[in-house]
């Protein structure tokens, strides 16, 4: 395994910035190993995307042979709060009160469970008060007290923070598309966390998915697997938290 590590003094320029080359594999000495073969995988998708290294998105989300899905789930999500955080804070100059007065993903509305009953927020509000909720969640000592093995009345936990994120990636298509997809030409995040939470793990209903197949551009995922999603649902809803 190469050795990825920050050393003091390192220079900013020099932040995160190890070559990952080899194939990814998972250190059994390493007590973060499905992390570090997530970001692994990530980082070679992300930074040579081409034939030289084939590394797709089901790549990213499948379960890695041997390993428990409670616990690949568990880092799935830790990660994507991570990656999908960085997005939020570049929404801020224009998701704003005027602009973005409720969390709105086209004609749906959703509300927010982090005020002590479910009400309508602001919509950056309701993405950092989701993002935060979810981190303060998956890193509860209560519910998940250990990264090596998930507690079975903890998984349910999972499937309401799936769909929580995945109402920011609907505001963020509908409502700020240009930045969307400026982030998903260069993450792909999105379309992994779509193989991740309704192919993979069946987290999000597809009742739920009303983001068009469109906004996937030219990524490749289990299309066989998907229901077909181009037809927008027709009446508007209220969803509760």
């Amino acid at each position: 395994m190469q050795p990825r590590r920050n050393r003091p003094g390192s220079r900013l320029e020099d932040w995160y910035s190890w070559q990952l080359t080899s194939e990814p594999e998972i250190n059994p000495k390493s007590s973060l190993a499905l992390k570090e073969y997530l970001q692994h995988c990530i980082y070679l998708h992300s930074a040579n995307n081409d034939q030289n290294n084939p590394i797709t998105v089901n790549d990213i989300v499948k379960l890695p042979n041997e390993q428990d899905p409670d616990v690949w789930q568990y880092e799935q999500l830790r990660q994507i709060c991570q990656d999908l955080g960085q997005f939020v804070a570049l929404l801020e100059p224009e998701c704003t009160p005027t602009s973005c007065p409720e969390m709105k993903a086209d004609e749906w509305l959703y509300l927010c469970a982090a005020h002590p009953q479910p009400n309508s927020c602001r919509a950056f509000e309701y993405m950092i008060h989701t993002l935060d909720g979810a981190t303060a969640l998956l890193c509860s000592d209560r519910y998940f007290p250990s990264r090596g093995s998930i507690k079975e009345s903890s998984l349910r936990h999972y499937q309401a923070i799936a769909r929580r994120l995945y109402r920011i990636f609907a505001h963020a298509w509908f409502h700020h598309r240009e930045l969307f997809s400026d982030m998903e030409n260069e993450t792909r995040l999105y379309a992994r966390f779509l193989a991740f939470a309704t192919i993979h793990f069946k987290l999000v209903p597809d009742q739920l998915v009303i983001i068009p197949n469109s906004a996937l551009g030219d990524v490749e995922i289990d299309v066989a697997e998907i229901v077909k999603r181009d037809e927008m649902v027709e009446d508007a809803e209220t969803i509760a938290p």
